[in-house]
């Protein structure tokens, strides 16, 4: 059964660091694009960042370059994302997804069920 989990998430203050994992079943994650995204209170689903299968190369929303990192464990099957250096805008509640593309055309197929991040003073 394909499955993404991921867990991680907790209350921080501001300048704190969090490390999100996301753990996937049913289908080895170094072979996809595999995305984070978040939705803070109120507010739509944005992307946050991106990792490439094999190669691995990773792209960030401007708002965290510097502070987020993208990883992936192969022998562990699972994706992380490092947040450092917290800030209040960064509470949401983040999602890992699996991104498929066929004739030009692309979409995320699989997400986690979410983990929640809290940055408060």
């Amino acid at each position: 059964q394909l499955q993404l989990v991921e867990s991680g998430g907790g209350s921080v203050q501001p300048g704190g660091s969090l490390r999100l994992s996301c753990a996937a079943s049913g289908f080895a994650l170094c072979f996809y694009i595999m995305s984070w995204f978040r939705q803070a209170p109120g507010k739509g689903l944005e992307w946050v960042s991106g990792l490439d299968g094999g190669g691995g190369n990773s792209t960030y929303v401007d708002s965290v370059k510097g502070r987020f990192t993208t990883s992936r464990d192969n022998a562990k099957n699972t994706l992380y994302l490092q947040l450092n250096s917290l800030e209040l805008d960064d509470t949401a509640v983040y999602y890992c997804a699996r991104y498929l593309h066929s004739d030009g055309a692309g979409w995320y197929d699989y997400w986690g069920q979410g983990t929640q991040v809290t940055v408060s003073s």
